[in-house]
């Protein structure tokens, strides 16, 4: 379904993948694994047919469905509903049928009739894509991925960042193609529809490929594993699912780590002896050749593994600030005829500690895209106490300008620094070289994650509003993010998906949404935060 011949990928000047040749055909189920930044959301690009290889080809055959990162839906005007029907192209046949329905209710006979047969038509041609049996299929997923028949009737500009990304996975799902292309598709999803969608991907017999960080995703679906190795700009293929690759590749990194010392071991002996047969003139040619071999020797064993690099993550120390840096009162946001949430009263008194709970489409990420001052409350306050500074995490990096290089973002946050210090910063975030120079609208989900928190870095925030920061980011960095968490001595809001940020965290409080409901944190709303 998919082949690829000597793909080669680039990032500016930097390599990311060399010569690779794969399949991936029905039945392939595989785990795209690597570092962030490693190249997995540009390969995944390539073979969607969505971007080119530097080098190389990639063949399809049949219908490749691809959700990336951050999936761009076109009209925000268009019901949800119809945006996933749009898949087979049965939301221009409804639209069709019911203004056919309309045209038939004419009292002028000629646009009766004309009306009559092309509905018949129209009839005709919905049946042969499914019919009412594919919109109720339609529904089932949706209904799966936590979309409701309320939401499904709503305009996608009406909807949450979460919400759209599960109605463009329902689309993606929904549309019947025979290759599945998923960057991180559980970022935004509650419990149940991760489990959910587990099973509909263990059971789905086309070929997959699937970025994701979730372990128990990996486990339960894959049965090959591609690992894009960002230290030798190499794709390594594991025909086994992720619990044997993961032994595997222990299993390869001792076999290689016997095989240099053993290597070296006999090249130093060669080496040694060479020495001494060199006084001789008689055995300098010997003694030459010894050296040639052991040069060999090394030359022909594969070197270690090099573990892969991680970002750096503390958070700034914050500026000095009055008691309470941050008030909001009477807060409410609506869209129109459908209220978000209403009268929300929140203080962020200096080192504060809350976290904002609520399901998918409660106003989470709303609530704090108006306290950071990116979108006024329809009524209420924002009230910005001595000494506030503001740093915001935004969940669909709307805070990064992505016609400019990562340099330029990085300047914009941080106008105080040199540009040495600047580099040097970026540099600790993995951003080196030529790296700085991309446009941040290029960068990989994890990467505009990376360059997020970087920013945050270096502004000195009092106050930090966080809205899901450990989304796209391999364990590792997550890590990072988590210590950095327990450590930062100033105030934070924080909305999160994730166990581990909330526990990093230790809220002190919980504001729960829509209602707005404040209360003391405790161990009876860990089992919201999952759901939320």
């Amino acid at each position: 379904m998919i082949a690829a011949t000597g793909i080669e990928l680039r990032a500016g000047s930097r390599l990311l993948l060399a010569d690779a040749t794969f399949r991936i055909a029905a039945g392939d189920r595989v785990g795209l694994v690597g570092r962030n930044g490693a190249g997995k959301t540009t390969l995944t690009k390539v073979l969607a047919g969505a971007g080119s290889p530097a080098a190389g080809s990639v063949t399809t055959s049949g219908e490749v469905g691809y959700l990336p990162q951050d999936p761009r839906t076109g009209d925000l005007h268009v019901l949800a509903r119809d945006r996933i029907l749009s898949a087979r192209g049965l939301d221009r046949i409804i639209r069709d049928l019911r203004a056919a329905e309309g045209s038939m209710a004419s009292a002028d006979d000629e646009t009766r009739d004309k009306a009559m047969a092309r509905y018949a038509r129209l009839d005709e041609e919905f049946a042969a894509r499914g019919g009412y049996a594919a919109e109720s299929e339609a529904a089932a997923i949706a209904s799966a991925l936590g979309l409701d028949e309320r939401i499904l009737g709503q305009e996608l500009v009406t909807l949450s960042g979460g919400q759209r990304r599960r109605v463009e996975l329902s689309r993606i799902l929904f549309s019947g193609a025979q290759t599945l292309l998923l960057d991180e598709p559980t970022n935004h999803l509650d419990a149940d529809s991760i489990i959910w969608l587990r099973d509909y991907l263990r059971a789905y017999k086309g070929g997959l490929i699937i970025i994701s960080h979730d372990v128990e995703m990996l486990d339960t679906v894959v049965n090959r594993v591609f690992h894009l190795d960002a230290n030798r700009a190499e794709l390594d293929l594991y025909n086994v699912g992720w619990k044997a690759y993961l032994q595997q590749r222990e299993t390869d990194e001792r076999r290689r780590k016997r095989e240099r010392l053993n290597a070296e071991k006999k090249a130093s002996t060669l080496l040694a002896q060479a020495d001494k047969m060199r006084a001789k003139a008689t055995k300098a040619t010997a003694a030459q050749n010894m050296a040639k071999r052991a040069e060999r020797l090394l030359s022909g064993i594969e070197g270690e593994r090099v573990a892969d690099k991680v970002a750096k993550l503390r958070f700034p120390d914050p500026a000095p600030c009055g008691k309470t840096p941050l008030r909001a009162s009477g807060l409410s946001r609506s869209y129109g005829s459908l209220e978000i949430f209403t009268d929300v009263d929140l203080a962020i008194d200096r080192g504060s500690r809350v976290v904002v709970l609520g399901l998918n489409g409660a106003g989470k990420t709303t609530l704090l895209r108006i306290l950071s001052g990116v979108d006024a409350p329809d009524t209420g306050d924002v009230e910005p106490g001595h000494g506030l500074k503001l740093g915001y995490y935004a969940q669909e990096h709307e805070n990064l300008d992505t016609d400019r290089t990562v340099l330029e973002n990085m300047k914009s946050s941080a106008p105080d620094l040199n540009e040495t210090e600047t580099r040097k910063v970026l540099g600790s975030f993995l951003f080196s070289g030529d790296d700085v120079n991309k446009p941040a609208g290029v960068l990989s989900g994890g990467e505009k994650t990376r360059l997020s928190l970087a920013m945050l870095v270096v502004s000195s925030a009092n106050v930090l509003l966080l809205d899901e920061p450990t989304n796209n980011l391999d364990p590792a960095s997550r890590e990072e993010i988590l210590g950095a968490l327990k450590t930062y001595k100033g105030a934070v809001v924080l909305v999160s998906h994730d166990e581990g940020a909330v526990e990093a965290l230790e809220p002190e409080r919980v504001l729960l949404l829509p209602d707005g409901v404040e209360d003391h944190w405790n161990a009876d709303y860990r089992d919201l935060i999952a759901l939320a």
